[in-house]
């Protein structure tokens, strides 16, 4: 009889449960849904609205991110206090689990850090050509956590920006123009001059080759068996794989129709009877 009147006074509590939060766990959920749905749609607006404002680009997306996520933590803790779960208790919880977190996740914070400093530093925005954490690609996007670079052979690489900040970074956009480093080799027999004018005449008719600084060539190097050439055109970044593998083709195809002898290795063999 104890254990069935025990089961009764359950059955009454759980019931007197659900009747109380059962419809508050529900408004709660239809707010989560509601409100989740409402930030995307504020979301894509404000970006909308910078993009027609012209904004830059590479303050957008972080702004966009930062805003979303702040947004969504606002929502969370609404939530939880339409469940009953107090304020003060919820943030006080909240800062707890923060610190946790933040101890467990230093990297991402460093990450987070550095985005805030790239932001203000600017030592690249968006469609510049960089160097840094030994890749090379067009900055596609800064985003809190991470920036993502095109590469040249057309792979997304994604870079913690607390690693980029702790390293070098070179980039090729931000003086408007870059010097494509070439080197060809000639035979020892051939005609300097007559190289050099034939390969300064392929840059001055390449279209994507600049003008202002002149194209260059000079010796660089006596090899073993090549005297090398230095040959330095310029373009702009964005320019400079269509001027480095053009320049390349274009002078060996002139070379050969000059007369003038690219060398490669070979042995002579003495055979003796």
């Amino acid at each position: 009889m104890e254990n069935l009147d025990f089961f009764k006074e359950l059955s009454v509590t759980a019931a007197e449960l659900i009747i109380t939060y059962a419809p508050k766990v529900l408004l709660a959920l239809v707010v989560l849904l509601v409100g989740l749905r409402v930030i995307n749609f504020i979301m894509k607006v404000i970006n909308n609205k910078l993009v027609q404002t012209n904004v830059d680009a590479t303050l957008r997306p972080f702004a966009i991110n930062l805003l979303s996520w702040t947004l969504k933590i606002m929502l969370f803790i609404s939530v939880a206090s339409m469940i009953g779960i107090t304020t003060s208790s919820f943030v006080a919880v909240l800062g707890a689990a923060g610190l946790a977190v933040g101890l467990a996740l230093q990297g991402t914070l460093s990450n987070f850090a550095g985005g805030i400093l790239i932001l203000i530093f600017r030592p690249y925005k968006v469609g510049d050509l960089v160097e840094t954490q030994g890749r090379l690609g067009t900055v596609k996007e800064i985003q809190i956590f991470t920036t993502i670079l095109s590469t040249p052979d057309n792979k997304m690489a994604i870079i913690p920006n607390g690693a980029i900040m702790n390293d070098e970074i070179v980039n090729f956009t931000t003086l408007g123009k870059i010097r494509v480093d070439l080197t060809m080799g000639i035979s020892y027999g051939a005609d300097i001059k007559k190289a050099k004018e034939v390969l300064e005449q392929v840059m001055l008719a390449h279209p994507k080759v600049l003008r202002d600084p002149l194209p260059f060539v000079g010796v660089s190097e006596l090899g073993d068996s090549s005297v090398n050439l230095a040959v330095r055109p310029y373009a702009i970044p964005q320019d400079y794989w269509a001027v480095y593998f053009d320049i390349y083709e274009n002078g060996k195809i002139a070379l050969d129709d000059n007369g003038i002898e690219i060398p490669f290795p070979q042995m002579d063999v003495h055979m003796k009877n």
